[in-house]
């Protein structure tokens, strides 16, 4: 009777039927990420001054909680309150929502930059505001992937764009460049916001949300040059010392890691080649139709059919540039997104090897140590923690990633090839009919030449 009242109290509560127990997450109150929700487990700049307290950024609502996204406790403010119960009335509907547009060019004294608007709306608890508007330049979008590789060291981390372009490729802060760099940071956002790990991240919340003095100020917050060095040396003298053995799983995950990064570099390379011919066939199709039309002009008897031809190449050019377009929006960012990730994963494999290259030299130290108060036991444990910890999060988001390299890739190249299909049915149809009129030209012609 008393496990059916304490039942009845927790339902009438919105509590699970075990109350506010302090082990249970959030002490018995639903929080984002919680309970296995699978929906939701699912700038160009000159490399000179960080501080942005000159840009303007906008919010709704621009406290900042101080709370981590994982805390237990109940948001305090009325509009929270409101979110939370949204949240938990769709509990398996998309809760956070990235958009990246209106770019900016920003020129001061000594640099020329772009920021990029970033509207974000949630339902999310754990924000203050269901709606944020802010303004980001490509130093903020590193910041970001670096915190969380410093946080999380072994989840695969979404790539950034490059901060340059191939040389030759496209000029600096065209619109073409801008609008292909947008596209990408807009990805990078939504990955992130998807991923069941990342979208929880404090520092991407602060991201999305902060106004520009409040995240100049959080940057600030970091560890300091020399801690930086610090750690940089401790990584470099566990990457010489190596991995003596590494587990058979990460033996073959780093080999797939190899073999994927070289194919999936010369597809990279041959699609660019590919859509380069493309681009020089498409501008010599564009001079060949009007080249006929002027000719017809000193060909009396050929008017007609030299008229027809270069409309039949004004339709195939046309039809190339649709061609051109779905491959450059389709298959070349999500190829070229896949040779980013091959480097993303390199990285997270030496960041793994580097955790377990710092528990092999406590171990071996401990080989030389007899005195039994020597702290070294209490710091294998530890270690032994951390990659254990390490290991176990690097393969649950492997499966992740595969599965959705997968789906990515398989669509790429279902979308290229339904474009190639439409692409070459349009032009036979058009080079047909001009045949078609030509033969029913020539049965008039000798009709008519008949008695």
């Amino acid at each position: 009777m008393e496990g059916e009242r304490r039942a009845s109290q927790a339902r009438s509560s919105g509590l699970p039927a075990g109350g506010a127990d302090a082990d249970s997450p959030g002490g018995g109150t639903p929080f984002p990420g919680g309970g296995g929700s699978s929906a939701l487990l699912q700038a160009e700049v000159l490399d000179l001054d960080e501080d942005e307290d000159d840009l303007e950024v906008f919010s709704k609502d621009a406290s900042l909680m101080d709370m981590n996204s994982f805390s237990p406790m109940m948001p305090t403010s009325p509009l929270s309150m409101i979110n939370q119960i949204k949240f938990e009335d769709e509990p398996d509907l998309k809760d956070l929502f990235i958009t990246v547009d209106e770019p900016e060019s920003h020129v001061t004294t000594i640099e020329t930059f772009i920021t990029y608007r970033i509207i974000t709306k949630t339902s999310r608890g754990e924000f203050d505001s269901s709606e944020f508007e802010v303004r980001r330049r490509y130093q903020d979008f590193l910041w970001l992937k670096g915190k969380l590789e410093e946080a999380h060291p072994t989840l695969i981390i979404p790539p950034l764009p490059e901060k340059f372009m191939v040389k030759g490729m496209v000029e600096r802060f065209n619109d073409d460049f801008i609008e292909t760099r947008r596209k990408a940071l807009h990805k990078f956002l939504n990955r992130i916001a998807d991923h069941p790990t990342l979208t929880f991240n404090e520092d991407f919340k602060i991201f999305l949300t902060a106004q520009a003095w409040e995240l100049s100020s959080h940057k600030k917050q970091g560890p300091g040059l020399l801690s930086r060095m610090g750690q940089t040396v401790r990584a470099v003298a566990s990457s010489m010392r190596g991995v003596k053995n590494r587990p058979e799983e990460f033996m073959e995950m780093n080999n797939f890691i190899e073999l994927f990064s070289q194919k999936i570099n010369l597809i990279d390379k041959i699609s660019q080649r590919i859509y380069k011919e493309e681009r020089e066939y498409f501008d010599e199709m564009k001079e060949y139709g009007p080249i006929h039309i002027l000719w017809s002009a000193s060909e009396e008897d050929l008017v007609d059919i030299l008229k027809d031809v270069a409309s039949c190449i004004d339709r195939c050019c046309k039809a190339t540039e649709k061609r051109m377009s779905g491959l450059g929006e389709a298959l070349l960012p999500v190829v070229h997104e896949y040779v980013l990730y091959s480097e993303m994963l390199m990285g997270v494999m030496k960041r793994r090897d580097q955790i377990q290259a710092e528990l092999d030299s406590k171990v071996e130290a401990l080989t030389y140590k007899k005195t039994d108060a020597d702290p070294l036991p209490e710091e294998i444990g530890k270690l032994e923690d951390k990659v254990e910890c390490a290991n176990n999060a690097l393969k649950a988001d492997w499966e992740r990633w595969k599965q959705n390299m997968q789906n990515d890739i398989k669509l790429a190249f279902t979308d290229m090839a339904e474009g190639n299909i439409h692409y070459y049915e349009q032009c036979l149809a058009t080079w047909e009919s001009f045949l078609t009129s030509q033969t029913n030209l020539h049965l008039e012609e000798a009709s008519e030449e008949k008695p």
